[in-house]
Protein backbone atom coordinates (compact mmCIF):
# COMPACT_ATOMS: atom_id res chain seq x y z
CA UNK A 1 0.00 0.00 0.00
CA UNK A 2 1.21 3.47 -0.85
CA UNK A 3 0.61 6.36 1.52
CA UNK A 4 0.16 10.05 0.79
CA UNK A 5 0.27 13.14 2.98
CA UNK A 6 -3.21 14.59 3.50
CA UNK A 7 -2.32 18.22 2.95
CA UNK A 8 -1.66 20.41 5.96
CA UNK A 9 -3.01 17.76 8.37
CA UNK A 10 0.31 15.95 7.93
CA UNK A 11 -1.46 12.59 8.19
CA UNK A 12 0.01 9.85 6.01
CA UNK A 13 -3.07 8.09 4.68
CA UNK A 14 -3.45 5.05 2.46
CA UNK A 15 -4.25 6.06 -1.11
CA UNK A 16 -7.08 3.52 -1.03
CA UNK A 17 -9.41 4.24 1.90
CA UNK A 18 -12.75 3.02 3.26
CA UNK A 19 -16.08 4.82 2.95
CA UNK A 20 -18.29 2.99 5.44
CA UNK A 21 -21.73 3.96 4.12
CA UNK A 22 -22.54 0.48 2.80
CA UNK A 23 -22.03 -0.98 6.27
CA UNK A 24 -25.57 0.20 7.09
CA UNK A 25 -26.88 -2.84 5.22
CA UNK A 26 -24.64 -5.37 6.97
CA UNK A 27 -24.38 -7.19 10.27
CA UNK A 28 -21.75 -6.35 12.87
CA UNK A 29 -19.83 -9.50 11.92
CA UNK A 30 -19.84 -8.62 8.24
CA UNK A 31 -18.65 -5.12 9.11
CA UNK A 32 -15.84 -6.61 11.17
CA UNK A 33 -14.76 -8.86 8.29
CA UNK A 34 -14.50 -5.91 5.90
CA UNK A 35 -12.55 -3.82 8.40
CA UNK A 36 -10.11 -6.66 9.11
CA UNK A 37 -9.62 -7.09 5.37
CA UNK A 38 -8.87 -3.38 5.06
CA UNK A 39 -6.30 -3.62 7.83
CA UNK A 40 -4.71 -6.65 6.20
CA UNK A 41 -4.05 -4.65 3.04
CA UNK A 42 -2.81 -1.53 4.83
CA UNK A 43 -5.89 0.69 4.53
CA UNK A 44 -5.73 3.17 7.41
CA UNK A 45 -8.41 5.83 6.80
CA UNK A 46 -12.18 5.53 7.04
CA UNK A 47 -15.05 7.95 6.75
CA UNK A 48 -18.28 7.59 8.73
CA UNK A 49 -20.87 10.26 8.03
CA UNK A 50 -23.86 8.22 9.21
CA UNK A 51 -25.50 8.89 12.56
CA UNK A 52 -26.89 5.34 12.69
CA UNK A 53 -25.94 4.09 16.18
CA UNK A 54 -25.90 0.45 15.10
CA UNK A 55 -23.30 1.11 12.41
CA UNK A 56 -21.22 3.32 14.66
CA UNK A 57 -21.14 0.62 17.32
CA UNK A 58 -20.25 -2.05 14.74
CA UNK A 59 -17.30 0.03 13.55
CA UNK A 60 -16.22 0.80 17.10
CA UNK A 61 -16.36 -2.86 18.09
CA UNK A 62 -14.43 -3.87 14.97
CA UNK A 63 -11.52 -1.47 15.59
CA UNK A 64 -11.43 -1.91 19.38
CA UNK A 65 -7.89 -2.50 20.56
CA UNK A 66 -6.51 -1.31 17.22
CA UNK A 67 -7.74 2.29 17.20
CA UNK A 68 -4.21 3.53 16.45
CA UNK A 69 -4.30 1.73 13.09
CA UNK A 70 -7.01 4.07 11.81
CA UNK A 71 -7.49 7.71 10.91
CA UNK A 72 -11.20 8.45 11.29
CA UNK A 73 -13.17 11.11 9.43
CA UNK A 74 -16.15 11.60 11.72
CA UNK A 75 -18.94 13.95 10.67
CA UNK A 76 -20.45 16.72 12.75
CA UNK A 77 -23.88 17.91 11.67
CA UNK A 78 -25.59 14.61 10.95
CA UNK A 79 -27.85 12.93 13.53
CA UNK A 80 -30.04 9.85 13.77
CA UNK A 81 -33.70 10.85 14.07
CA UNK A 82 -36.82 8.78 13.53
CA UNK A 83 -34.77 5.91 12.15
CA UNK A 84 -32.92 7.90 9.52
CA UNK A 85 -29.89 10.10 8.97
CA UNK A 86 -30.75 13.78 9.23
CA UNK A 87 -28.50 16.75 8.54
CA UNK A 88 -28.79 19.43 11.20
CA UNK A 89 -27.24 22.72 12.28
CA UNK A 90 -28.92 22.55 15.71
CA UNK A 91 -25.88 22.84 17.95
CA UNK A 92 -27.36 20.93 20.90
CA UNK A 93 -28.16 17.99 18.62
CA UNK A 94 -24.69 18.21 17.08
CA UNK A 95 -23.01 18.12 20.49
CA UNK A 96 -25.01 15.11 21.66
CA UNK A 97 -24.38 13.21 18.41
CA UNK A 98 -20.64 13.91 18.52
CA UNK A 99 -20.24 12.74 22.11
CA UNK A 100 -22.21 9.61 21.27
CA UNK A 101 -19.90 8.99 18.31
CA UNK A 102 -16.91 8.99 20.65
CA UNK A 103 -18.62 6.48 22.92
CA UNK A 104 -19.67 4.15 20.11
CA UNK A 105 -16.26 4.31 18.43
CA UNK A 106 -14.71 3.62 21.85
CA UNK A 107 -12.27 6.50 21.51
CA UNK A 108 -11.65 9.89 23.06
CA UNK A 109 -10.80 11.67 19.81
CA UNK A 110 -11.64 11.82 16.11
CA UNK A 111 -8.73 12.46 13.77
CA UNK A 112 -10.66 14.68 11.37
CA UNK A 113 -13.89 16.36 12.42
CA UNK A 114 -15.89 16.81 9.23
CA UNK A 115 -18.36 19.65 8.75
CA UNK A 116 -21.09 17.56 7.19
CA UNK A 117 -22.65 18.03 3.77
CA UNK A 118 -22.35 21.71 2.90
CA UNK A 119 -23.72 22.24 -0.61
CA UNK A 120 -25.35 25.68 -0.37
CA UNK A 121 -23.44 28.94 -0.10
CA UNK A 122 -25.82 30.36 2.52
CA UNK A 123 -25.25 27.26 4.66
CA UNK A 124 -21.46 27.64 4.41
CA UNK A 125 -21.61 31.32 5.30
CA UNK A 126 -23.81 30.55 8.30
CA UNK A 127 -21.41 27.84 9.47
CA UNK A 128 -18.32 29.97 9.02
CA UNK A 129 -19.70 33.00 10.85
CA UNK A 130 -21.82 31.27 13.46
CA UNK A 131 -21.76 28.81 16.37
CA UNK A 132 -21.01 25.78 14.19
CA UNK A 133 -17.44 26.80 13.33
CA UNK A 134 -16.97 28.02 16.89
CA UNK A 135 -17.90 24.51 18.07
CA UNK A 136 -15.46 22.90 15.61
CA UNK A 137 -12.67 25.12 16.93
CA UNK A 138 -13.68 24.24 20.48
CA UNK A 139 -13.45 20.53 19.66
CA UNK A 140 -10.02 21.01 18.11
CA UNK A 141 -8.70 23.05 21.02
CA UNK A 142 -9.88 20.39 23.47
CA UNK A 143 -8.24 17.60 21.46
CA UNK A 144 -11.52 15.84 20.72
CA UNK A 145 -10.79 16.36 17.04
CA UNK A 146 -7.30 16.86 15.68
CA UNK A 147 -8.17 18.51 12.37
CA UNK A 148 -11.11 20.29 10.73
CA UNK A 149 -12.43 19.03 7.41
CA UNK A 150 -15.36 19.82 5.12
CA UNK A 151 -17.67 17.56 3.14
CA UNK A 152 -19.17 19.09 -0.01
CA UNK A 153 -20.17 18.30 -3.58
CA UNK A 154 -20.19 21.96 -4.62
CA UNK A 155 -17.07 23.24 -6.38
CA UNK A 156 -17.71 26.85 -5.41
CA UNK A 157 -18.14 26.07 -1.70
CA UNK A 158 -14.99 23.96 -1.72
CA UNK A 159 -13.13 26.86 -3.30
CA UNK A 160 -14.47 29.33 -0.72
CA UNK A 161 -13.48 27.04 2.15
CA UNK A 162 -9.97 26.49 0.81
CA UNK A 163 -9.46 30.23 0.34
CA UNK A 164 -10.78 31.02 3.84
CA UNK A 165 -8.16 28.76 5.43
CA UNK A 166 -9.86 27.26 8.49
CA UNK A 167 -10.55 23.94 6.77
CA UNK A 168 -7.50 21.67 6.53
CA UNK A 169 -8.88 19.11 4.07
CA UNK A 170 -12.01 18.45 2.04
CA UNK A 171 -14.03 15.37 1.20
CA UNK A 172 -15.10 15.91 -2.40
CA UNK A 173 -16.90 13.87 -5.05
CA UNK A 174 -14.53 13.09 -7.91
CA UNK A 175 -14.83 10.83 -10.93
CA UNK A 176 -14.67 11.48 -14.70
CA UNK A 177 -18.46 11.87 -14.95
CA UNK A 178 -18.89 14.32 -12.07
CA UNK A 179 -15.83 16.26 -13.25
CA UNK A 180 -17.75 17.36 -16.35
CA UNK A 181 -20.36 19.20 -14.27
CA UNK A 182 -20.22 22.87 -13.27
CA UNK A 183 -20.80 23.96 -9.64
CA UNK A 184 -24.25 23.06 -8.30
CA UNK A 185 -26.08 22.85 -4.98
CA UNK A 186 -28.30 20.07 -6.34
CA UNK A 187 -26.55 16.73 -5.84
CA UNK A 188 -29.21 14.93 -7.85
CA UNK A 189 -27.76 16.48 -11.00
CA UNK A 190 -24.79 14.17 -10.56
CA UNK A 191 -27.06 11.12 -10.77
CA UNK A 192 -29.32 12.28 -13.61
CA UNK A 193 -30.21 9.60 -16.15
CA UNK A 194 -28.79 11.85 -18.88
CA UNK A 195 -26.28 14.69 -18.84
CA UNK A 196 -26.39 17.78 -21.04
CA UNK A 197 -25.17 16.44 -24.43
CA UNK A 198 -22.85 19.45 -24.76
CA UNK A 199 -20.78 18.35 -21.77
CA UNK A 200 -17.38 16.81 -22.42
CA UNK A 201 -14.03 17.08 -20.68
CA UNK A 202 -13.22 18.41 -17.21
CA UNK A 203 -15.12 21.46 -16.01
CA UNK A 204 -12.51 24.19 -15.75
CA UNK A 205 -13.66 25.31 -12.29
CA UNK A 206 -13.20 21.79 -10.93
CA UNK A 207 -9.72 21.60 -12.43
CA UNK A 208 -8.96 24.98 -10.86
CA UNK A 209 -10.18 23.74 -7.47
CA UNK A 210 -7.81 20.78 -7.50
CA UNK A 211 -4.92 23.06 -8.41
CA UNK A 212 -5.90 25.53 -5.66
CA UNK A 213 -5.99 22.73 -3.09
CA UNK A 214 -2.49 21.72 -4.14
CA UNK A 215 -1.29 25.32 -3.90
CA UNK A 216 -2.85 25.86 -0.46
CA UNK A 217 -1.83 22.41 0.79
CA UNK A 218 -5.44 21.38 1.47
CA UNK A 219 -5.65 17.63 1.02
CA UNK A 220 -8.57 15.90 -0.68
CA UNK A 221 -10.17 12.59 0.18
CA UNK A 222 -12.51 11.35 -2.52
CA UNK A 223 -16.10 10.18 -2.22
CA UNK A 224 -18.14 8.67 -5.05
CA UNK A 225 -15.03 7.68 -6.98
CA UNK A 226 -17.07 4.98 -8.73
CA UNK A 227 -20.14 7.25 -9.17
CA UNK A 228 -22.10 4.78 -7.07
CA UNK A 229 -21.04 1.91 -9.37
CA UNK A 230 -22.54 3.53 -12.49
CA UNK A 231 -19.17 3.76 -14.22
CA UNK A 232 -18.80 -0.04 -14.16
CA UNK A 233 -21.92 -0.51 -16.31
CA UNK A 234 -21.94 0.74 -19.91
CA UNK A 235 -25.74 0.92 -19.90
CA UNK A 236 -25.78 3.21 -16.85
CA UNK A 237 -22.60 5.22 -17.38
CA UNK A 238 -23.07 8.69 -18.91
CA UNK A 239 -20.20 7.78 -21.25
CA UNK A 240 -21.91 4.66 -22.61
CA UNK A 241 -18.80 2.61 -21.89
CA UNK A 242 -17.69 0.65 -18.81
CA UNK A 243 -14.65 1.46 -16.70
CA UNK A 244 -12.91 -0.80 -14.20
CA UNK A 245 -12.34 -0.04 -10.51
CA UNK A 246 -8.63 0.32 -11.23
CA UNK A 247 -9.27 2.89 -13.98
CA UNK A 248 -11.65 4.88 -11.76
CA UNK A 249 -9.16 4.88 -8.89
CA UNK A 250 -6.33 5.97 -11.18
CA UNK A 251 -8.40 8.85 -12.51
CA UNK A 252 -9.05 10.10 -8.97
CA UNK A 253 -5.51 9.57 -7.74
CA UNK A 254 -4.04 11.56 -10.63
CA UNK A 255 -5.99 14.71 -9.67
CA UNK A 256 -3.85 17.30 -7.85
CA UNK A 257 -4.07 17.27 -4.01
CA UNK A 258 -5.91 13.93 -3.83
CA UNK A 259 -4.53 11.78 -1.02
CA UNK A 260 -7.05 8.94 -0.73
CA UNK A 261 -10.08 7.50 -2.50
CA UNK A 262 -12.64 6.30 0.05
CA UNK A 263 -14.21 3.37 -1.77
CA UNK A 264 -17.28 1.55 -0.50
CA UNK A 265 -17.11 -2.18 0.20
CA UNK A 266 -19.76 -4.78 0.91
CA UNK A 267 -17.37 -7.70 1.29
CA UNK A 268 -13.66 -8.49 1.67
CA UNK A 269 -13.75 -9.34 -2.05
CA UNK A 270 -14.67 -5.73 -2.82
CA UNK A 271 -11.65 -4.62 -0.77
CA UNK A 272 -9.44 -6.94 -2.82
CA UNK A 273 -10.84 -5.51 -6.08
CA UNK A 274 -9.79 -2.00 -5.02
CA UNK A 275 -6.42 -3.12 -3.70
CA UNK A 276 -5.58 -4.55 -7.12
CA UNK A 277 -4.77 -0.95 -8.01
CA UNK A 278 -1.58 -1.25 -5.96
CA UNK A 279 -0.15 -3.93 -8.25
CA UNK A 280 -1.81 -2.92 -11.53
CA UNK A 281 0.41 -2.06 -14.47
CA UNK A 282 0.06 1.11 -16.53
CA UNK A 283 -2.05 -0.63 -19.18
CA UNK A 284 -4.61 -1.64 -16.53
CA UNK A 285 -4.69 1.89 -15.10
CA UNK A 286 -5.09 3.56 -18.49
CA UNK A 287 -8.43 5.41 -18.62
CA UNK A 288 -7.68 8.04 -21.26
CA UNK A 289 -8.40 5.85 -24.28
CA UNK A 290 -11.71 4.76 -22.74
CA UNK A 291 -12.91 8.33 -22.25
CA UNK A 292 -11.56 9.52 -25.59
CA UNK A 293 -13.44 6.81 -27.46
CA UNK A 294 -16.65 6.97 -25.46
CA UNK A 295 -19.84 7.06 -27.56
CA UNK A 296 -21.30 9.81 -25.34
CA UNK A 297 -19.67 12.82 -23.66
CA UNK A 298 -16.36 11.90 -25.18
CA UNK A 299 -13.33 13.76 -23.84
CA UNK A 300 -12.02 13.88 -27.42
CA UNK A 301 -10.39 17.21 -28.17
CA UNK A 302 -10.45 18.18 -24.47
CA UNK A 303 -7.23 18.40 -22.48
CA UNK A 304 -7.50 16.52 -19.19
CA UNK A 305 -3.98 17.56 -18.12
CA UNK A 306 -3.01 13.87 -17.97
CA UNK A 307 0.57 14.37 -19.18
CA UNK A 308 0.54 11.69 -21.87
CA UNK A 309 1.90 14.33 -24.26
CA UNK A 310 5.32 14.35 -22.56
CA UNK A 311 8.16 14.71 -23.28
CA UNK A 312 8.30 18.00 -25.14
CA UNK A 313 11.62 18.60 -26.97
CA UNK A 314 11.47 22.22 -25.78
CA UNK A 315 10.60 21.16 -22.20
CA UNK A 316 7.24 22.94 -22.20
CA UNK A 317 4.93 21.75 -19.41
CA UNK A 318 2.10 21.31 -21.90
CA UNK A 319 -0.53 20.18 -19.38
CA UNK A 320 0.10 23.17 -17.11
CA UNK A 321 0.09 25.66 -20.00
CA UNK A 322 -3.23 24.19 -21.16
CA UNK A 323 -4.65 24.43 -17.66
CA UNK A 324 -3.69 28.09 -17.27
CA UNK A 325 -5.06 28.86 -20.73
CA UNK A 326 -8.40 27.16 -19.95
CA UNK A 327 -8.70 29.08 -16.68
CA UNK A 328 -7.95 32.37 -18.43
CA UNK A 329 -10.60 31.61 -21.04
CA UNK A 330 -13.21 31.07 -18.35
CA UNK A 331 -12.24 34.34 -16.68
CA UNK A 332 -12.37 36.18 -19.99
CA UNK A 333 -8.80 37.36 -19.44
CA UNK A 334 -5.98 36.11 -17.23
CA UNK A 335 -6.14 37.40 -13.65
CA UNK A 336 -3.02 38.81 -11.99
CA UNK A 337 -2.67 35.57 -10.03
CA UNK A 338 -2.92 33.50 -13.18
CA UNK A 339 -0.39 35.73 -14.94
CA UNK A 340 1.96 35.25 -12.00
CA UNK A 341 1.60 31.45 -12.12
CA UNK A 342 2.16 31.41 -15.87
CA UNK A 343 5.12 33.74 -15.50
CA UNK A 344 6.77 31.27 -13.12
CA UNK A 345 6.91 28.60 -15.82
CA UNK A 346 10.52 28.13 -16.89
CA UNK A 347 9.45 27.51 -20.49
CA UNK A 348 6.49 29.38 -21.99
CA UNK A 349 4.10 28.43 -24.79
CA UNK A 350 6.05 30.70 -27.15
CA UNK A 351 8.85 28.12 -27.16
CA UNK A 352 6.65 25.69 -29.12
CA UNK A 353 8.22 24.84 -32.50
CA UNK A 354 5.08 23.15 -33.83
CA UNK A 355 6.72 19.74 -34.24
CA UNK A 356 3.48 18.05 -33.10
CA UNK A 357 5.32 15.11 -31.54
CA UNK A 358 3.13 15.61 -28.47
CA UNK A 359 -0.04 15.33 -30.54
CA UNK A 360 0.86 11.82 -31.63
CA UNK A 361 0.86 10.79 -27.97
CA UNK A 362 -2.30 12.62 -26.88
CA UNK A 363 -5.11 10.05 -26.43
CA UNK A 364 -7.73 12.81 -26.68
CA UNK A 365 -6.65 14.22 -30.04
CA UNK A 366 -6.00 17.72 -28.70
CA UNK A 367 -4.58 20.22 -31.23
CA UNK A 368 -1.71 21.05 -28.91
CA UNK A 369 0.40 23.17 -31.25
CA UNK A 370 -2.58 25.40 -31.97
CA UNK A 371 -3.36 25.70 -28.25
CA UNK A 372 0.24 26.76 -27.57
CA UNK A 373 -0.24 29.61 -30.06
CA UNK A 374 -3.46 30.62 -28.31
CA UNK A 375 -1.76 30.50 -24.91
CA UNK A 376 1.09 32.66 -26.23
CA UNK A 377 -1.43 35.19 -27.49
CA UNK A 378 -3.37 35.08 -24.21
CA UNK A 379 -0.35 35.59 -21.92
CA UNK A 380 1.90 37.51 -24.30
CA UNK A 381 4.80 35.07 -24.21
Amino acid sequence: MKYRELGKTGLMVSEIGFGTEWMERHTAQECREVILSCEEYGINILDCWMGNPVVRSAIGDAIEGRRSKWYIQGHVGNVWENGQNTRTRDMEKCRIAFEEMLVRFKTDYIDIGMIHNVDEIADWEGILNGPFMAYMKELKESGKIHHIGLSTHNTEIARMAVEEGEVEMILFSINPAFDMLPPTDDIMQFFADEYDPELGGIDVQRAALYELCKEKNVGITVMKGYAGGRLFDASRSPFGVAMTPVQCLHYCLTRPAVASVLAGYDTPEHVEAAIRYETADEAEKEYASVLAGAPRHSYKGQCTYCGHCKPCPMNIDIALVNKYYDLAEVQGAPSDTLKDHYGCLSVKASACIGCQECESRCPFGVDIAQRMKKAEAMFGE
